[in-house]
């Protein structure tokens, strides 16, 4: 699911295997200067290196699931990531530690560990990319992250040409966040991911989640049935890939939940009087998370509201932002992003930020 080669929309030659929409969910991006794909960790590291050599500006791209790519595309090395492979490198009577290869397609990485009996990662299903993006976001969904699982990433340190191992205690794993997201030091080559062995799920913990496999919060449920209906829901908001669902053509939720302080929780809450109680979960240090969708929608941008040059909010979902006819540019899904962020602003006071790695383009 991590590898998708759309057709290029943004007046590039559908025929020049160097166009960056042919590798972004988005079906987006203007051409690289330099294409070079990468089968394992070795050619991964080559590549960087001689990228470094040339003194070319270097972009890992791997399943471009969480990535929009500007129409002048990148103008340095883009090294497609397409290593493959787990093994089990520890194990005891309770938990098994996968290392898993950064260009592994996360979906087939979580149905290998459900029908292997391994929990910890089954309500991540359904999520496009790859294993070695997972740290860069810390990556989570229906009440997991993959902070929580992972104990290690095997990464190439470029600041100082080393191969090095940082421990899940230093990779600053926050809401959406790692030291990875906002720096090019490291390149990720494989995860290790520490789960439990159990035919049984973790606790859910997502109300939404716990409402459609009937049962509470709190609850276990076979593997497999966690991993059936978190593919279900997600589906059912246009986030499972699929080739002839437009509202898939997208990076997912393209803006954060914002995380507020107290004062501009009380804010949000004032504004929206006439509106209903913002849907909100409490977070460490006083802190409130409230729903992006939910301002975006109440501040007049609902389900499948259209956008300039073919670009539209998902009929689905409202955080995912589509390039809906498959004919936009990323100048225009960018300027959609920017007039959401801006009338949310004007409305609550509250400045969304956007979740995939924005690349020669700016909100």
């Amino acid at each position: 699911m991590s590898d998708v080669y759309a057709q290029p929309t943004t007046g590039a030659d559908p025929a020049d295997p160097a166009t960056l929409a042919r590798y972004t969910t988005l079906r987006l991006g203007g051409p690289a200067g330099r294409l070079e794909t990468a089968t394992s960790a070795e050619e991964i590291v080559r590549s960087v290196r001689q990228a470094r050599r040339r003194d070319e500006p270097v972009l890992i791209l791997a399943g471009g699931s969480n990535v929009v790519v500007g129409d002048e595309g990148f103008p340095g090395t883009v090294v497609l990531v397409r290593s493959r492979g787990l093994r089990v490198v520890a194990e005891d009577a309770d938990t098994v530690t996968v290392r898993v290869e950064a260009g592994e397609p996360w979906d087939d990485l979580v149905a290998a560990t459900v029908e292997n009996g391994w929990s910890g990662l089954e309500c991540l299903s359904g999520i496009p990319g790859s294993a070695g993006a997972t740290p860069i976001q810390n990556v989570g969904a229906y009440g997991q992250e993959v902070a929580e699982s992972i104990t290690g990433v095997q990464v190439y340190d470029r600041a100082d040409d080393s191969l090095g191992r940082v421990e899940a205690a230093d990779c600053g794993f926050a809401y959406r966040s790692s030291i990875f997201k906002y720096s090019d030091r490291w390149v990720v080559l494989s995860v290790d991911f520490r789960l439990r062995r159990s035919p049984l799920s973790g606790p859910v913990r997502y109300a939404e989640l716990a409402r459609a496999l009937g049962v509470e919060v709190g609850d276990r449920v076979p593997l497999a049935d966690a991993r059936a209906t978190v593919l279900k829901l997600r589906a059912g908001k246009g986030m499972v890939l699929d080739a002839t669902d437009p509202d898939t053509w997208s990076v997912g939720s393209f803006f954060t939940n914002p995380v507020l302080d107290r004062e501009t929780y009380e804010l949000v809450r004032a504004r929206a009087t006439d509106l209903g109680e913002p849907p909100s979960w409490p977070c460490p240090g006083d802190m409130t998370k409230v729903s992006a969708a939910w301002l975006i929608d109440k501040a007049g941008f609902t389900k499948g509201h259209p956008g300039p040059e073919g670009t539209a909010i998902s009929s689905k979902h409202t955080l995912a932002l589509t390039n809906h006819t498959g004919t936009a540019s990323t100048a225009a899904l960018i300027a959609l992003a920017r007039d959401i962020r801006d009338t949310v602003h004007a409305r609550f006071a509250v400045t969304l930020h956007p979740e995939p790695v924005l690349i020669n383009c700016t909100i």
